[in-house]
């Protein structure tokens, strides 16, 4: 074999080694958690708890204070009124505020007022900043006069 070649897979070999030149390999596989365990666990100590799930809720909608919302659609929601615990699983989005507005505003509490106006004033400004390009441009001459004369013209060029 070719020394150079060798040299190579010599060099290779002890980069890839993870203990020293006379290490004992592992015996025993690593055993990993499953999730399936941690959720036994938790069902577990929510039934500890006394939660109740309540059926009929369509979706949840978590306000944060930067004005984003945790969107719930459809989730399994679990409560103890006693011990004050709520549970809501299911799947979330993260959402901005403007993007579930106008079925949300029922939802709104008067921490988010604040947020409200924000949007309200960026709308205001964007309505503001735009070009007047698609605005109706302002009567110059009579229109009238203009239709009449095309038509006496028509008529001259049928004769």
């Amino acid at each position: 074999m070719n020394p150079e070649k060798l040299a190579k897979l010599q060099a290779l070999a002890e980069s890839v080694r993870t203990g020293g030149k006379g290490s004992v390999r592992r015996k025993k596989k690593a055993v990993h958690k499953t999730t399936t365990t941690d959720d036994k666990r938790l069902q577990n100590t929510l039934k500890r708890l006394g939660v109740n799930t309540i059926p009929g809720i369509e979706e949840v909608n978590l306000f944060k204070e930067n004005g984003t919302v945790i969107h719930f659609t459809n989730p399994k929601v679990q409560a103890s009124i006693p011990a004050n615990t709520y549970v809501i699983a299911g799947h979330a989005e993260n959402k901005k505020l403007q993007d579930l507005l106008p079925g949300i505003i029922n939802q709104l509490g008067t921490d988010n007022l604040a947020h409200l106006k924000k949007i309200a004033e960026s709308y205001a400004q964007k309505d503001a900043g735009k070009d007047d390009e698609d605005a109706v441009p302002d009567l110059v001459e009579n229109f009238e006069e203009t239709a009449a004369a095309t038509q006496e013209t028509k008529e001259e060029a049928e004769e």
